[in-house]
């Protein structure tokens, strides 16, 4: 299991490690999602970061559609659908706010945590 984080605190630490704890969170946020889910098919934490920095961000768009996806699956689970927030996430992201996908999918994951 995983505990909550404090989705201020995680934007505070990646504004002051110049992005570094946000690379440290994308990649457990990806493994916390992948386990809420059951998908155990999908790329784990690192390897999603390390596709990233390869293709120079363009898998970073997938994986941000993908997350959505998840996370409106477990938003539908609870009966609470959003069903955009796959496009939202690409949208954020394609605009360089990664950190506000994270933020986001990390609130969703704070109902899951221990």
């Amino acid at each position: 299991m995983f505990q909550k984080r404090s989705i201020p605190v995680c934007i505070l630490l990646s504004i002051v490690t110049c992005g570094i704890y946000g690379l440290y969170w994308m990649v457990k946020v990806t493994d916390e999602l992948n386990y809420v889910t059951g998908d155990r098919s999908a790329a784990s934490g690192g390897m999603a970061l390390l596709f990233t920095i390869i293709t120079c961000g363009i898998y970073g768009l997938y994986w941000a559609w993908k997350c959505g996806e998840k996370v409106n699956g477990l938003r539908a689970g609870r009966g609470t659908p959003d069903g955009f927030l796959h496009v939202a996430f690409l949208v954020l992201n394609l605009f360089g706010l990664e950190i506000v996908t994270l933020a986001l999918i990390q609130d969703e994951l704070n109902v899951y945590a221990v």
